[in-house]
Parts: structure tokens; sequence; C-alpha cells
């Protein structure tokens, strides 16, 4: 690959890399760790990919390999860690912090979402990318992306109902 050619993914990935970033911690369900594993793996499968995705649509290319990976990479068995039925409090700082309390909160309740329902809602809302792109990046039909993202939002509207906390 050419010195021009380099240069463009090199600018490409310092714009992009804080959106991408966020996407790939959606997708994972809040794991930063993951989601910069996963998201430098997308940007290696992009590097050999550039010459043909460089002139179209390089940002669609890597939120294809974002999804698609998610997905596959949350159904492979994990001996590790394992998740909690209940998350410890977060710190209460309400008065400031009630936009970043009520976001954290949101992405906690994505990160319980099945991965096709995850990515999605992500998809759909959170890149506001239409049906029809969320489909061809799931590598579903419409209907089907409809459906996840439906389910999905009701999912998340019946897990933030549960968790919402009393008006004092």
């Amino acid at each position: 690959m050419g010195q021009l050619r380099t240069d463009e993914f090199d600018r490409f990935v310092a714009a992009r890399w804080s959106a991408l970033l966020h996407l790939a911690r959606l997708l994972t369900g809040g794991d930063r760790h993951r989601a910069e594993d996963l998201l430098q793996e997308a940007l290696v499968k992009l590097w050999f990919a550039w010459p043909r995705v460089a002139d179209q649509a390089p940002e669609a290319y890597v939120r294809r390999v974002l999804a698609r990976a998610a997905a596959r990479s949350s159904r492979r068995r994990w001996w590790g860690e394992q998740p909690m039925d209940q998350l410890p409090d977060p710190p209460v700082v309400r008065d400031e912090n009630a936009a970043v309390d009520e976001r954290t909160r949101l992405e906690a309740m994505l990160a319980l979402l099945p991965a096709r329902q995850r990515a999605a809602v992500v998809l759909r809302f959170y890149q506001d990318l239409p049906e029809r792109h969320v489909a061809e990046v799931l590598g579903c039909p419409v209907g089907t992306a409809r459906s996840l993202t439906a389910r999905g939002v009701a999912r998340l509207r019946l897990l933030l109902a549960e968790t919402a906390e009393p008006v004092e």
C-alpha cells in the first residue's frame, strides 16, 4: 500500500477512533477492554480491505465488522469472570451528574440484552442508522432487523422500569 493510502488510513483512524470505540463499547456491553480488542481487530481487517473500501464507506465497513464480531464473540463460552446478578451501587451524585448516571444506567441495561438485539438497538438509535442499513450490517432481512430492534427496545423499557428509583 502506498504512502498516500497509509496516510489516509491513519487520518481516518485518528478522526473516528473515539466514535468507533464508543460503538464497540456499547456492542460489548460496556467492557472497555473487550471493546478495544474488538475495535483493533476490526481496524486490522479494515487495513487489509482499505484499498477496496477507502473511496466508498470505510466507517460502514468497520461498523459491520464490529457488529458481527461482537455477536460472534458473545456466542463463545467464557470461563473467566462471571457476571453478577446485581451490580454494586454506583456512587450517588445526582445533583451534578444526573445525565451521566442515567447514561451509565442505560448502558448497563443495554449490556443485559442478547447480542443481536443490543447490536440492532445500538446501530439504530446510537448510530442513527436507518433500518435498511441496520439489516445490512447485521446480515439479515429488514423485517428481522425491525423485530430485533423492537424487542430490544421493549426489553430495555422493562429493565429500566424494574430498576427505576422511587422519586422522593
